[in-house]
């Protein structure tokens, strides 16, 4: 197990295209981080960086108190796991799991046992003396998960590992990729573009924007207090809603409605609302106007407008709606941004003395 230190890295390719810039992050002995953004953001970029599969434009990498950037990758004491498996069609899954370690020239009995732990653990005895295309994508993942296991790797690298499975079995790996990395209390650096597994899998997130990091921290943090409107609409689904207000002599008005009080000058912000925070009022409140819904059983996403933005709330499935609707929101569950630069602002909204349209 190893800390891993990225101090001020940077990648630029030939002809000066920038995927990644003056990223700092330090990742704990035995944490799992998962870095989630878009494509494009820098996130596998970094992730091969730490690998050795990329060079470093700028700054330094750092496992176990070694400074890696000019080592190779099987120098750099890491296991990754990539999307597409990598696994040697040719051999069996004991020989692919087993390969590594006999380049390593490690002694024919340790790495029988290693195997066999592996196989344990990840439920892979029947599979065992059969070749990877005979089997499934989920079993083809568990043994590209041993293939790393039985190297007793300092850290655990991952790329995208599930996308190339279905969802039902996107949801099991997901717990047993979880399960697997608490009981070994390896270090983890985890990369997804899917929000719901960062989400599920993070100790903590790294949101990534243009190969900067927008924000980092817990899950349940980044989703209740997004620092920018990046973030915001990244992270949760559906993505919150973020509406065109003003700060008006100490309220926050929004469609001619009061939503609270607010301390600052008179200024135009964006404001953030998660669709589970609004409720259903009998009147007053904000006027809204139903579009589309979306059934989803337990529940349904409603989508509609109010004047002419579009916003979504989630309600329980059952009763018919109105047409027209009237919204209420605790000035609690308010998110006030800049409208310029999307940056959280440190402003809170309090509940008016009464409320005016």
């Amino acid at each position: 197990m190893a800390e891993i230190l990225l101090e001020h890295v940077g990648k630029t390719y030939p002809g000066g295209t920038q995927a990644v810039s003056d990223v700092s992050l330090s990742v704990a002995d035995g944490e799992f981080i998962v870095l989630v953004g878009p494509s494009g953001c820098g996130k596998s970029t970094l992730l091969r960086m730490v690998a050795g599969l990329e060079d470093i434009s700028a700054g330094t990498v750092t496992i176990g108190g070694r400074v890696v950037n000019r080592l190779e990758p099987a120098e750099r004491d890491i296991a990754m796991v990539f999307q597409n498996y990598a696994l040697y069609p040719h051999m069996t899954v004991r020989e692919n799991m087993s390969w590594g370690l006999k380049n390593r020239r490690i002694p024919k009995d340790e790495i029988a046992a290693r195997v066999e732990e592996a196989a344990r653990m990840l439920e892979l005895h029947p599979y065992l003396d059969r070749k990877p295309r005979a089997l499934s994508g989920g079993q083809r993942q568990r043994v590209a998960m041993g293939r790393a296991i039985v190297r007793q790797p300092a850290a655990f690298l991952f790329d995208e590992p599930l996308s190339n499975l279905d969802a039902k079995l996107r949801v099991t790996m997901r717990g047993e990729i979880l399960k697997l990395q608490k009981r070994l209390g390896t270090t983890a650096l985890y990369v997804t573009h899917d929000q719901l597994e960062a989400m599920t899998l993070a100790d903590r997130l790294v949101v990534l924007n243009g190969g900067q990091i927008e924000q980092v921290g817990r899950p349940l943090e980044v989703y209740h207090r997004p620092a920018s409107t990046f973030v915001a609409a990244f992270i949760g689904a559906p993505a919150m809603n973020l509406l065109d207000a003003r700060i008006e002599a100490g309220h926050l008005r929004l469609a001619g409605v009061d939503l609270g009080r607010v301390e600052g000058e008179a200024r135009a912000v964006t404001l953030g609302i998660r669709a589970e925070d609004l409720q259903l009022l009998q009147s007053g409140g904000l006027p809204f106007r139903i579009d589309v819904i979306e059934e989803l059983g337990a529940g349904r996403v409603v989508h509609g407008f109010v004047e002419d933005q579009p916003l979504c709330v989630s309600l329980p499935s059952g009763a018919e709606l109105p047409a027209q609707l009237h919204l209420g929101v605790a000035p609690e569950a308010l998110h006030l941004f800049d409208a310029i630069t999307g940056k959280r602002l440190p402003q809170s909204v309090h509940r008016s003395a009464k409320v005016r349209a």
